[in-house]
């Protein structure tokens, strides 16, 4: 697979920020870019999928009322599942 060359961003820090990164990508063990670029992208991951707002384009717009309309599936695993107890209260 061919290398994917990396794009530079560029982010602009206080010194006692700077300070605590490093000493934060230090105890990870990794090196202070790694350690940004992964926390930035679990935050952005988070961000992401914690929307709390979901657009639906107009030309699906028939298609989600009828699926939000469609009467609920059996699912016996999932019932069988409802009548069990739970592993805490065994």
């Amino acid at each position: 697979m061919p290398a994917v060359p990396a794009a530079v961003l560029s982010v602009r820090v206080s010194a006692s920020e700077r300070a605590l990164l490093e000493a934060a990508a230090e105890q990870a063990r990794t090196n202070l870019s790694d350690f940004v670029r992964r926390r930035a992208l679990e935050a952005a991951e988070t961000d992401l999928l914690d929307r709390r707002v979901v657009t639906i384009p107009a030309k699906d717009w028939a298609k989600f009322e009828a699926w939000a309309s469609a009467p609920a599936k059996e699912v016996p695993a999932l019932r069988k599942l409802a009548r069990s107890r739970p592993v805490w209260q065994k």
